[in-house]
């Protein structure tokens, strides 16, 4: 991954579900969950399952936007928010979300 320039947004979330690993109910969110890609400025869109052993945690989703404008207008969008509301608060068991500039 490139190294986050001056005033770019980098959005991260490590993410576990209630449903069951390998099951449709899985693979039916995460298809929601990739189509957040399609929302305008989104950046560098990476869907990933968590390998390590140290957390719980068993994806991680990670996107840049070109700036706070942008991050601001993605978390605002009506597909996100509709996203959050139907199924990322209802599958979703746990998260950590990092929103992170460059130093």
């Amino acid at each position: 991954m490139p190294t986050l320039t001056a005033g770019r947004i980098r959005h991260g979330v490590v993410y576990s579900l209630k449903h069951a690993p390998g099951s449709e109910e899985e693979a039916d969110f995460l298809r929601a969950n990739a189509a957040l890609e399609s929302i305008p400025g989104v950046e560098a869109f990476e869907l990933l399952r968590e390998v390590s052993p140290k957390n719980d945690y068993r994806f991680a989703l990670v996107m840049e936007f070109a700036d706070r404008a942008a991050y601001e207008a993605y978390n605002n969008h009506p597909e996100h928010v509709s996203f959050v509301r139907d199924r990322w608060d209802n599958e979703v068991t746990d998260f950590l979300e990092l929103d992170s500039e460059a130093l």
